[in-house]
């Protein structure tokens, strides 16, 4: 799952750290982290059944006011893979499962439109769905086993290029678009041994291998359902049909989004949502210093407001800590998120320039604009801390030793390397955030004689730009959290050469036979097996590879207004909870 923070991939400064960044904070952070990591259980029919548990003191009525920097990159179910996005999915769409939280850090997986989080047999390689009774789109029309169907065949379609592809590839191998070209919208559907509806309530899939995250997968958002009768294709981003307990009144992009309820979603088919306020009102183009300052002065609207994906303006950090009627209306919790500087490799080819790049880059100055400790802690490797199998000493660039950077060594690489080579392209997201750690990137590069060339990127489009591979750039940063607790939702996506294309999350176009290999070899072992061959992937593409410089692991800091109630830290989505969010007057 891509980062969003406040765009589409965390964004951070480097102003004056003001926060205490011990490592005993960090290793007790960690240490929380790791309930993250925990497996995540399937549950019954009972635990699928609606409505949602009722949250204290929930009060009905009145509106929700959220800030947001970035406009959304994708409304479209299918196209949806980055957090901002994933968080408004919740409102609006219901997928065949979805994610069910305790609030003290456990997570399972329960049936949202079907009626439990599936059977499976055949050793795994085949899993039945059956749908509730009850279960429509916005214009109370039924969800069919025709829907659920094409939901899946149209992520086959060439428009479809943002979303996660694990259900397609599992389904039909990596070259799964050539099974359906044009995505299930002629005639030509997936033949019965691949997907099966025996019946209007009916899903079947049929797998060559076992897949026993399957529940997992499908409560992604990007999995979601895309109702057949009112798919407008390519133009369903900008209006879609709604399942949840919202639908969209209107919606300019990139401006403004207005939620009201959709009155034909029925509570009693639904165990993880409740529809508490009447609506939602979204205001895009709020910087987190402004989105900070209302919620600390938390005056008129700004008491009924909530923070997406943004956070704390990191200068603004203390204030809230030192306040405790403001500290108070936080959320804070560790992010799955692995903040890295991705290189293009095929710009810079040099793995020495690469190598050079890790060691220079100034982690302490970038987690000082994320407000030290309470934004992050310094990233040794690719793994995050909410992940099996995280090796916290880890350190084959020494990040740990030297997380100003390693001018020395960054240097010593560098002696004969020519110098249209130490010319780096980097991209940047046009944000207010990311503006300063382009500043601090260019001073890290500068002292070891790396020339940064920076190019803003418009920030609702960012993803997009820098997931087409012919894309301009030498270096971009990202952020990356498991779609579930498995080191396979990371190495995959992001490393996996099958999955080398525009619009994939392997931002750093990685096309290696032997991490090919370790994939393979790992996605057909149990977890205690593959948990050693994921490790052994990891170091490879880290030491042999270097695709990334990692730099931090990210931290959530939120603020909300005094009148919302309900609020608290998802574990699933690492922000604040939008399902249980209610006005207390």
């Amino acid at each position: 799952m891509v980062a969003i923070a406040a765009g589409s991939l965390a964004l951070t400064g480097c102003s004056e750290n003001k926060g205490s960044s011990s490592d005993k904070d960090s290793k007790k952070d960690q240490k929380e982290a790791a309930v993250q990591s925990k497996a995540v259980t399937y549950g019954d029919a009972k635990a699928s059944t609606g409505p949602a548990a009722e949250v204290p003191g929930a009060k009905a009525g009145g509106t929700i006011q959220v800030y947001q920097e970035a406009g959304l990159s994708h409304l479209d179910p299918g196209q949806i893979y980055v957090s901002d996005a994933g968080q408004v999915a919740n409102l609006l769409f219901r997928g065949l499962t979805n994610f069910q939280e305790d609030g003290k850090g456990n997570v399972s997986v329960v049936g949202d439109l079907a009626t439990d989080s599936g059977t499976s047999s055949d050793g795994g390689k085949t899993w039945k769905f059956t749908l509730k009774d009850g279960v429509k789109d916005e214009n109370g029309k039924a969800i069919t086993s025709a829907d659920i169907r094409h939901t899946v065949e149209r992520q086959y379609a060439e428009f479809i290029f943002d979303g996660p592809t694990y259900l397609q590839t599992w389904l039909s191998g990596p070259k799964y678009r050539k099974a359906l070209p044009d995505g299930g919208f002629g005639k030509k559907h997936l033949p019965d041994d691949v997907l099966e509806t025996p019946d209007d309530k009916t899903v079947i899939f049929h797998f060559k291998a076992p897949q026993p995250d399957l529940p997992q997968t499908l409560a992604m958002p990007g999995y979601t359902v895309v109702p057949e009768a009112t798919d407008t294709k390519a133009k369903y981003d900008k209006a879609p049909v709604s399942s949840g307990p919202y639908k969209i009144a209107e919606y300019k992009v990139g401006k403004t989004l207005k939620l009201v309820k959709n009155e034909n979603w029925d509570p009693k088919t639904d165990s993880v949502r409740n529809q508490y306020v009447d609506g939602w009102n979204f205001d895009f183009g709020v910087t987190e210093s402004t989105q900070t300052s209302r919620l600390i002065a938390d005056q008129g609207a700004a008491k009924n407001a909530i923070q997406l994906t943004g956070a704390v303006e990191s200068t603004k950090i203390q204030d809230v800590i030192k306040t405790p009627e403001v500290n108070k209306r936080t959320i804070k919790g560790y992010q799955p998120y692995v903040m890295t500087l991705n290189f293009n490799l095929d710009r810079v080819k040099n793995k020495k320039v690469r190598d050079a790049v890790t060691y220079a880059v100034n982690s302490k100055s970038l987690i000082a604009g994320e407000g030290g400790a309470y934004g992050g802690d310094v990233a040794p490797n690719l793994f995050a801390p909410t992940l099996p199998g995280y090796e916290p000493k880890y350190d084959p660039y020494g990040r740990l030793k030297t997380p100003s950077g390693n001018i020395a060594k960054a240097k010593e690489l560098l002696k004969g390397v020519p110098a249209a080579e130490k010319k780096l392209v980097f991209a940047y997201r046009s944000s207010e955030l990311e503006q300063k750690r382009k500043v601090a990137l260019e001073d890290a590069l500068s002292k070891v004689g790396i020339t940064v060339v920076a190019k803003e990127v418009d920030a609702a489009s960012f993803t997009e730009q820098i997931g087409k591979l012919d894309n301009p750039y030498d270096m971009y940063i990202t952020g990356w959290g498991q779609d579930w607790p498995s080191p396979g939702t990371v190495v995959t996506p992001i490393y996996d050469g099958d999955q080398v294309a525009d619009g994939s999350p392997n931002y750093s176009h990685v096309n290696d036979p032997k991490v090919q290999e370790l994939i393979k070899k790992a996605l057909g072992q149990e977890p205690t097996e593959a948990a050693k061959t994921w490790k052994e992937a990891h170091h490879y593409i880290l030491e042999k590879i270097n695709p990334a410089a990692p730099l931090w692991y990210s931290k959530q800091f939120q603020l909300y207004g005094s009148n919302i109630g309900g609020a608290r830290y998802s574990t699933e989505s690492s922000y604040i909870d939008v399902t249980r969010l209610f006005l207390k007057s």
